[in-house]
């Protein structure tokens, strides 16, 4: 009997040992697969590959100021009294034209003066030519001496000398008179008025402001790279919120053909300094506008996008790729799924793709959309746009 119970509790103990041993067993078991499920699960994202296509880049400028070549003051060369205006503010006038008449009573009293001491010179010239043939003809006797023949010669040249500065003042006096007529400097309109009849101005004191604002220039400053795309003469287009056409500084009228704020406007390149033969790292590249729509004026507008109008080779990533807000950053996923964090120096976009200057090679895959969470070494499961399943 005691055998037989000493064998049942072998047996039984043996029975524990394996049940203890196979369930260690499944326990490992299960964590390796857990483990192993943990390993191959990948997050989904979108992403989309880096790709070479044509570009053409869209710039928001905070601030542009246009001026124009064609504008200038109106000044007063002598001093004088404002008695009339012979256009009004706005009107067109041609370069040259006569815009205000002035009075300064002093000026006909100088010119009559001018007159009278040039009829006294011309008197004591025609006295002394008279006295200097006369001792020539003695001289030619023998009847006078050689110093009375000299004198009289000097005081002939004096007298000349005396009439010549006698009718100069007289033509200072005559060109002050037509100072009195205030001219336009350039075509275009009358912009500003500064000076009303009846007032008294000094020489040099602005009468008004006369400018065209039918062709405007503006620069903007540039990378070599940015510039290194464009060429002398090519267009490019500028959109200018609804709002900065509405009002205008200087009240000018608007031409025909204009389509408000829905009307891009054209500018073209005229000059990039230093030229793109020189090296630079920045280059200021100077634009001219067609305004004769009259929507501009020269000042300052902000918020303007200016469109490239001539597209490019370029690689490019879409915006959505750019994981910070200085856009040096993307997350690229490599062959095997493994998320990488890519420093990449990127330049302008198009309000959907941005142009890609280093950092990445066309046909590598980046991360698309939000990045919030994702982290170097992650395994994820890339949906490529555009890619064919």
């Amino acid at each position: 009997m005691k055998k037989i119970f000493s064998l049942g509790i072998v047996l039984i103990l043996l029975m524990a040992g394996a049940i203890v041993v196979w369930g260690a067993w499944l326990n490992y078991s299960d964590e390796n697969q857990i483990a192993k499920r943990m390993d191959s699960r990948a997050l989904e994202l979108t992403a989309a590959r880096a790709q070479v296509r044509d570009f053409a880049p869209v710039v928001t400028l905070d601030a542009l100021r246009l001026s124009s070549d064609a504008i200038a003051d109106a000044v007063a060369l002598t001093d004088g009294r404002i008695v009339s205006w012979h256009v009004g503010k706005n009107a067109a006038v041609a370069k040259g034209q006569i815009l205000v008449t002035m009075m300064n009573e002093n000026i006909p009293l100088r010119i009559q003066q001018a007159e009278s001491a040039i009829s006294r010179a011309e008197a004591v010239l025609a006295q002394a030519n008279n006295a200097w043939q006369r001792q020539g003809r003695l001289l030619s006797r023998r009847a006078t001496s050689k110093e009375k023949y000299e004198e009289a010669e000097a005081q002939f040249l004096a007298a000349q000398g005396a009439l010549r500065e006698a009718q100069a003042q007289r033509d200072q006096c005559l060109v002050q008179q037509e100072w009195l007529s205030v001219h336009s400097p350039v075509s275009g309109q009358v912009l500003i008025i500064y000076q009303r009849e009846g007032a008294y101005v000094q020489p040099g004191t602005p009468i008004a402001l006369v400018g065209s604002f039918d062709w405007l220039n503006f620069s903007v400053n540039m990378t070599d790279q940015d510039a290194s795309h464009l060429e002398l003469g090519e267009a490019s287009f500028l959109h200018f919120p609804d709002r900065k056409l509405a009002g205008k500084v200087y009240d000018t009228a608007y031409g025909a053909g204009n389509k408000g704020g829905s009307m891009e406007i054209q500018a073209i390149l005229k000059e990039i300094v230093p030229p793109l033969s020189e090296p630079a790292d920045m280059r200021r590249t100077v634009w001219e506008v067609d305004n004769r729509t009259g929507l501009l004026e020269a000042m300052v507008y902000t918020d303007i996008t200016m469109r490239a109008g001539t597209p490019y080779k370029a690689l490019t990533v879409p915006l959505a790729a750019m994981a910070n807000k200085a856009h040096d950053k993307v997350y690229v996923v490599d062959s095997e799924g493994i998320l990488h964090v890519r420093q990449v120096r990127a330049g302008a976009d198009d309000n959907k793709y941005i142009e890609i200057y280093n950092g990445l090679e066309p046909g590598e895959v980046v991360v698309v959309g939000s990045v919030e969470g994702l982290e170097e070494g992650m395994k994820v499961k890339a949906e490529v746009e555009g890619d064919e399943d």
